[in-house]
């Protein structure tokens, strides 16, 4: 069983308070989420994050495959880190950690995310060529974003 890991760091020139406003507003996925990828949140967004949240969402992230994803929010330090798991979703594994810090001029948001792809040996051969380049676009538009709404340290 081979997991993977992602693991991504980006410094913000906002508060603490800002960066944790934004990111734990489940409602705000979508505008750092591609827009091909037709991501909707069907339900569990209409509250401000807890543990043992459950969100659902329908995502198409290759090939034009509608796919629902439904994640439960484990874990939730207020203005530190938080904690999503996928529960039913297209990844055989999917744990995501968001954590805040305060830096000297803003935030650093740092996302650590262990996942296992499904299909055994050939979910394995499919990583590097289709999985591992969607997560780190994905990523990287995520990056792009967040400096177009908040800017970056220089």
């Amino acid at each position: 069983m081979k997991i993977y890991t992602l693991h991504a760091k980006q410094n913000l020139p906002i508060t603490k308070e800002k960066a944790w406003e934004f990111l734990s507003s489940p409602k705000n996925l979508k505008t750092i989420t591609p827009d091909y990828m037709s991501f909707d949140i069907l339900n569990g967004a209409d509250r401000p994050m807890f543990a043992g949240q459950i969100i659902q969402y329908i995502v198409t992230p290759i090939l034009g495959i509608k796919t629902k994803w439904v994640t439960e929010i484990t874990h939730v330090v207020d203005g530190e880190y938080f904690v999503d798991e996928q529960r039913f979703g297209p990844y055989a594994l999917w744990h995501h950690k968001h954590f805040i810090k305060e830096i000297p001029g803003g935030v650093e948001m740092e996302d650590i995310v262990d996942y296992k792809v499904p299909m055994g040996i050939l979910g394995q051969l499919v990583h590097p060529i289709l999985v591992k380049p969607k997560l780190n676009e994905i990523f990287e538009y995520r990056r792009k974003k967040l400096i177009e709404l908040f800017g970056e340290i220089k």
